[in-house]
């Protein structure tokens, strides 16, 4: 089957199909990783399963930030005292020191990303500071050809700052943009003129960055479709290599941050749609690539030839290229993916410092994968970067057979094709254009630990 690189726009079925749902950054997702499982044996599995001979992913979690953004939903500490950074830094090279013995054996790092929080509310010198300690502990790249990649706030990092991140070695950034209205900005606390945005962009081309993706939001308080289609010609302007295009979700008794938001200044779920619609017709007129969800990319970008060649993959850093690594994630709330395991840190700070420093890890849960876990994350994955599958080719490893496998999902998949979700032969599956946007919802099929037909507090909705 060809595969579809189109969307089509069909208000009917995202009404129909548009419940909550997971993002599928993993499979089983992490609402199953509260399990009676210990750390002891979530850590001895991951070293019994982990592949020597495969290359590392690392993730490094720096949660602090000098000011809080209303909507945000991470994992972080709000402070403006930098003397906090360094103590967290000593603890994180203890925990570096540990993970290096169990996974490092000389591994190349082919991927590397900081994410927080803010990674740049730490000092050029302990950013510095912090990458040599990673060369001394992990076998990272030294010919620019990794994916080294850093979150950026423009209203933390320097001209300075950004010759410190390059030279140390990073060669992609994120820059949190959002919304570029001022109205919009000042009701969620994130005051970011356009200009500061935009010096930040340019100076990384100039220092050679290879790829900048900027993340926008859409639902936040105040904006319009007219008023955010301004903000999509500012950025299209700015000619990002990628985009993500978050839909914001209002969880005021979840994230305290976000009761700050006043519920009648948010925009309508209609308004929200009409939002979205334009937003994928608008980047898709510019030339950028849909990868999937939230993420457009321009074709020339490695995502975007990923999906063409069929090796995109999909971890807790979201849309990647590399299917082959371990994912190796220090730092409060950092969650791994080694082997056969997930498993994920102590979400509170505190409770971070003492298991590393009583322990040598702050592991707190996660999950073991069993055989069925891991044929029916193969599927979702596939489906959720590829938009189709060979039905023999994915489920090859396993020796099963698709049709006979998933009998019990075949009466779902069928209503998916009647209504024009998919399109199926004996063979294989494809998502149609009218499919690409419910993806999350066809994934939701293959799924064996939530309901197929109720919506599910614990995700965010699809569209």
């Amino acid at each position: 089957m060809k595969r579809d690189t189109d969307i089509r726009w069909d208000l009917d079925l995202i009404r129909r199909y548009d419940l909550s749902g997971p993002r599928y950054t993993s499979y089983p997702t992490a609402i199953q990783f509260d399990s009676p499982l210990t750390p002891e044996a979530l850590l001895s599995t991951a070293r019994e399963t982990t592949d020597t001979a495969a290359p590392l992913s690392l993730y490094v979690h720096i949660p602090f930030c000098a000011h809080v953004c209303y909507y945000c939903a991470c994992n972080k500490v709000i402070t403006r005292n930098r003397n906090k950074a360094q103590p967290y830094l000593d603890t994180l090279y203890r925990e570096m020191s540990q993970l290096s013995q169990w996974y490092s054996q000389d591994r190349i790092v082919n991927q590397l990303h900081w994410g927080g929080g803010t990674p740049t509310f730490i000092s050029d010198e302990q950013m510095a500071e912090l990458m040599q300690m990673l060369g001394q502990h992990f076998r990272l790249r030294d010919d620019d050809k990794g994916d080294y990649s850093i979150e950026i706030d423009p209203r933390e990092a320097s001209h300075d700052t950004l010759g410190v991140l390059r030279d140390i070695g990073f060669n992609r950034i994120s820059l949190g943009v959002q919304d570029v209205n001022p109205q919009v900005q000042e009701a969620v606390n994130r005051v970011q003129p356009t200009e500061q945005t935009q010096a930040i962009l340019t100076r990384s081309r100039e220092l050679g960055f290879k790829s900048i993706n900027m993340d926008l939001i859409y639902g936040l308080p105040h904006q319009t479709a007219d008023s955010f289609a301004e903000t999509l010609n500012t950025v299209i302007d700015m000619s990002p290599d990628r985009l993500s295009v978050f839909n914001y979700a209002h969880l005021p008794d979840r994230f305290r941050s976000q009761k700050h938001i006043r519920a009648e200044d948010l925009p309508s779920s209609a308004t929200k749609l009409d939002i979205l619609q334009q937003t994928i017709q608008r980047l898709l007129d510019a030339g950028y690539v849909y990868i999937g969800m939230d993420h457009f990319a321009k074709p020339d970008d490695e995502l975007a030839i990923a999906q063409a060649q069929g090796k995109l993959h999909r971890n807790f850093q979201g849309y990647t290229t590399h299917s082959d690594c371990d994912l190796v994630a220090m730092g409060v709330s950092a969650i791994s993916q080694i082997g056969d395991v997930y498993y994920q840190n102590e979400h509170d700070l505190s409770a971070y410092t003492q298991g590393v420093s009583q322990q040598e890890h702050a592991v707190k849960r996660g999950v073991i994968l069993t055989p069925d876990d891991h044929i029916r994350r193969a599927v979702i994955t596939q489906l959720i970067c590829q938009f189709e599958l060979d039905k023999a080719e994915v489920l090859a490893p396993f020796d099963v057979t698709f049709d006979d496998y998933f009998a019990a999902e075949q009466t779902e998949l069928a209503q998916f094709e009647k209504d024009g979700l998919i399109e199926q032969s004996p063979t294989h599956i494809r998502v149609t254009p009218a499919g690409r946007l419910l993806i999350r919802r066809i994934c939701m099929a293959f799924d064996a630990y939530i309901p197929k037909q109720q919506p599910s507090n614990n995700f965010s909705r699809i569209i």
